[in-house]
């Protein structure tokens, strides 16, 4: 054996790393987020969480036993400026504060983020305070997070679901569904933006569309993480 001698890269400071904790069941979030983050020069690395294949508040809520485990098992040679947890539904039930605890006790990082806190951040940036709301979740689902977005200041009184429960279902609810979903809810003159909630919608294709139809900002759980942690990541 020839013992071969090397240097070592010295880390750029200018682009501390992103994290993002991505479901188990979820088939949608990640390559959301590599698409629009695609000209971004910031690494981003992915760690998976347990979730199960049904959306409860009992199966949501399970995670945050399992959370600082999935947060642990990000590369942890770099100290993160932000890292998102992927989870809209689950933000909800357990707590952005919560969650934020949970991943700061397992990683180094100075802010952490979720699609509920990014969706409330980016409403506020559009100066919105009455969304129209389309989910996918059953009923016990959508009261934590309609609850949620109340405390916050945002109205949700325009309201629909598709009341599906099963996550594979749920990944594969086509476009014309929420194109045509969102145009109707869009369409109250009382709301002033839309809101497509859950990270394993496949909406990133279908948000230009809404929003050139209706002529108001149409958010989504994907949109607004990969937004808020670009501008945490800004920030000190």
């Amino acid at each position: 054996m020839t013992p071969l001698p090397y240097t070592l890269d010295a880390d750029d400071p200018e682009t501390p790393p992103l994290g993002l904790i991505v479901l188990q069941a979820d088939e949608t979030l990640e390559g959301d987020m590599r698409t629009t983050l695609r000209d971004d020069p910031t690494p981003l690395y992915v760690t998976r969480i347990p979730s199960a294949p049904t959306v409860t508040t009992e199966t949501l809520g399970a995670m945050s036993t399992a959370l600082e485990a999935a947060a642990r098992l990000l590369p942890s040679s770099r100290p993160y400026r932000v890292i998102g947890y992927g989870c809209t539904s689950a933000s909800a039930v357990i707590g952005s504060d919560k969650v934020e605890r949970i991943v700061q006790n397992a990683a180094e990082v100075a802010h952490v983020t979720n699609p509920l806190r990014a969706a409330i951040a980016c409403a506020a940036h559009h100066g919105i305070s009455n969304l129209a709301l389309i989910s996918p979740y059953i009923a016990e689902v959508n009261v934590p997070l309609r609850a949620a977005f109340a405390e916050a200041g945002l109205s949700t009184d325009v309201f629909g679901t598709f009341g599906e429960a099963e996550e594979a279902k749920v990944a594969r609810i086509d476009a014309a569904s929420l194109i045509t979903s969102a145009l109707k809810l869009g369409a109250d003159t009382a709301v002033e933006g839309v809101f497509l909630s859950c990270t394993n919608l496949r909406t990133l294709g279908v948000i230009p569309h809404l929003s050139a139809q209706l002529g108001k900002p149409v958010l989504s759980s994907n949109q607004a993480l990969a937004w808020h942690m670009q501008q945490l990541n800004r920030q000190p």
